[in-house]
């Protein structure tokens, strides 16, 4: 990991002195300079160029009335014919920025600077120091380089640079108008959750994460971030509550360079150790041109957590010597004696090929639903390879989507090598009418196996998974289908829900026999916005039932998971959960609150009882406990409580760095004790500073 913290800082080091590393063979030329030697021409432009400005300087007399003492700083090139334009000129008064640029035009055309002996452009900021004293004295040649001084004209030269095929900028915050994802977390998403469900409005909000520039039909981030920024003067204070770390701006691109903490301590009653994190990384993102983006974040962390998430991390453990999966995160080591170390890299290209269509390929999760929960596909699961399609025209936003998934399980491991399984899915979201959405879902699932590899059967973006799942042998792939609905009941309360269709039997749910052939699940939810008439306030309600056996399958490869972790719902399946959420923002602070109320089915897992119940989707659905009378929460009946209180404060709305305190109560209650199913009663309180860029989800 040292490597990688090493390149880093070579990253930015170069960032910050890229402008030296540019050289040209000749710098621009005033006649009074022509003479000279090569070596002593860059001291001879910047002597006559501060000289002039000196000489022809006129302070506006606002300046002199109000005793202001500050900088002027300005933006200018020379151009291949040798003249002087004014690019950018920033100042506290108007009066100050025309001066400049009526100095700059008196300047005389010049001999431009020359690159492998060709003309070329050169660009140079330059900050003026007000007030002016006296002029600058002759210096006899040769020329030296010229030095600031508070009581003379401070007008050192720098950032030269090669610009040849650059031209920079100031900082326009071009990514709240890319194609580049807005980091998804539910906290951040239900700031401009209201403005997005405005009835009338044809916007598709269940395919997440949503792109900055289908949200700013809707909703200014610019200008909200704009509004949160802090009266700050200094460079530190801007970098630290405004702005990002690096931003830089060119004729036909941008990038941004932000460092990625996560800093917590804390403490879980059932444990003696206490609780922490340690997260460092760096988050870029860039545009070229106007129709392609990237995104990559890469994480370095270790970390001890509550008990019961470090027992439920290392029930996750794949196949070698490392102890465990960090849930939603992926493989950690041993750190220490308690402890976990858990590298994680996401990054993402993001290009539009025309204005109806956007493609992604990268390495990343993705969510289906208007809900805190989803029976289609969510985000709890570790990253993974994946191509996304979406596609939007007149009321329609289609998502098809491509995944390259790993069954990590020794017993499917081959020459120490993890199962490769693909899933792709195709969701096609419909305004009906200005209150009414409607989602169509399908998913297949398909493993590696036999060499059969990426199925090209199911590359087709617009196909039926069920009858090409008909066409390659009913056994080769899991297709499941959903459904799923939104309803604008007024500006403020929207409803929702979801319906999830693994397998289906009509004669036996007519017939009353509860069979394990329907395996179906749905979810009931709602929320409502500036609740109360009171701004910011977003309360939501949400119901989830899924049956036993739904996402398993007989080829137990075929489930639907990835890194021993569902890729739907992140309690498998054999459950029944009511969820409850309150979130409120006023300026830079924030408070959420979540309720979670839920009943499960566990398997036993000892020697005289090893059926399986179908809570877990890992288990082969040829080992249920019956044909008929199958019910939630069968087997180990267990209910669950638990309550997570969140405040906190946002140091930087760039960044999306919080400080935050942290409170969680959870009681999780079998009817049976068993090596995998323990009673549990814990509080988790915890303290810390984040760049909130993904969904934590500790609900398990």
């Amino acid at each position: 990991m040292k490597r990688i913290w090493v390149i880093v800082f070579l990253f930015i080091l170069f960032i910050g002195n890229a402008q030296t590393l540019s050289t040209y063979e000749k710098p621009p030329v005033f006649n009074e300079c022509d003479s000279l030697a090569v070596e002593q021409l860059k001291s001879c432009f910047n002597y006559t160029l501060n000289n002039f400005i000196f000489k022809n300087f006129d302070v506006p007399q606002i300046v002199t009335d109000e005793d202001y003492k500050g900088d002027v700083q300005v933006l200018f090139e020379v151009d291949k014919e040798g003249e002087f334009k004014v690019v950018y000129v920033d100042a506290i008064y108007e009066e100050l920025k025309e001066e400049c640029k009526r100095v700059f035009d008196l300047l005389p055309k010049i001999k431009p600077a020359t690159y492998n002996g060709k003309p070329t452009f050169v660009q140079y900021s330059l900050n003026i120091s007000i007030p002016l004293t006296e002029p600058i004295k002759e210096v006899e040649k040769p020329y030296g380089e010229l030095k600031s001084n508070r009581d003379k004209l401070n007008a050192t030269l720098s950032n030269e640079f090669d610009a040849v095929n650059a031209e920079l900028k100031p900082y326009e915050k071009l990514e709240y108008s890319s194609q580049l994802n807005i980091p998804f977390t539910h906290s951040y998403y239900a700031r401009f959750d209201d403005e997005m469900n405005v009835i009338g409005t044809n916007s598709h909000t269940a395919a997440k994460p949503f792109v900055y520039s289908d949200v700013a039909r809707y909703y200014d981030i610019k200008a909200e971030k704009e509004r949160l920024a802090k009266a700050t003067d200094s460079w530190f204070g801007r970098k630290l509550f405004n702005e990002h770390l690096v931003e830089v701006q060119g004729k036909d691109y941008w990038f941004t360079v932000d460092p990625i903490v996560d800093l917590q301590v804390g403490a879980d009653t059932e444990a003696d150790d206490g609780t922490w994190n340690n997260t460092r990384g760096v988050f870029i993102q860039a545009g070229l041109g106007k129709r392609f983006n990237l995104s990559a974040s890469v994480y370095e962390s270790q970390g001890r957590f509550a008990d019961y998430f470090n027992r439920y991390s290392e029930s996750l453990r794949a196949f070698g010597p490392d102890p465990a999966i960090i849930p939603g995160l992926g493989i950690a080591k041993r750190f220490k004696e308690n402890s976990y170390d858990y590298p994680v890299a996401e990054a993402y290209l993001s290009y539009t090929p025309a204005d109806f269509l956007n493609i992604q390929f990268g390495h990343g999760k993705n969510f289906i639903g208007d809900g805190y929960r989803s029976l289609l596909q969510s985000d709890v699961s570790s990253p993974y390879p994946f191509l996304k399609l979406n596609a939007s025209f007149w009321k329609i936003k289609y998502t098809s989507t491509w995944m390259w998934l790993k069954d990590v399980r020794p017993e499917v491991v081959e020459d120490d090598a993890f199962l490769t399984k693909y899933m792709a899915n195709h969701y096609l979201s419909w305004n009906v009418s200005k209150r009414l959405n409607i989602g169509l879902f399908e998913s297949v699932m398909w493993a590696d196996t036999n060499g059969r590899g990426f199925d090209v059967n199911y590359l087709n973006p617009i196909i039926f998974f069920r009858a090409i799942e008909f066409q390659t042998g009913q056994g080769a792939g899991n297709a499941i289908l959903g459904l799923s609905g939104k309803y604008k009941w007024n500006n403020k309360v929207n409803l929702y829900g979801q319906f999830i269709l693994d397998e289906f039997s009509l004669g036996d749910v007519t017939g009353g026999n509860k069979s394990w052939k329907n395996k179906f699940g749905f979810q009931l939810g709602a929320k409502y916005f500036n609740a109360f008439k009171i701004d910011n306030l977003l309360l939501q309600a949400e119901y989830n039932q899924v049956r036993p056996y739904t996402y398993s399958h007989n080829t137990e490869i075929l489930n639907y998971a990835h890194f021993n972790q569902p890729m739907a719902h992140l309690w498998g399946a054999n459950f029944r959960e009511l969820v409850l959420i309150g979130r409120y923002n006023y300026k830079r602070w924030f408070a959420d609150t979540k309720l979670i109320i839920g009943q499960r089915g566990f398997d036993f897992n000892t020697d005289e009882d090893n059926f399986a119940y179908g809570g877990d989707i890992y288990t082969n659905e040829n080992d249920r406990v019956g044909d008929t009378g199958i019910t939630i929460g069968q087997g180990n009946k267990t209910n669950s409580f638990m309550y997570e209180q969140q405040v906190g404060y946002l140091v930087n709305p760039e960044t999306n760095l919080k400080l935050f305190a942290n409170i969680i109560y959870r009681d999780f209650n079998p009817q049976a004790i068993t090596p995998t199913t323990m009673e549990s009663s814990t509080l988790w309180f915890s303290l810390g500073v984040r760049t909130d860029l993904f969904n934590w989800y500790n609900d398990f």
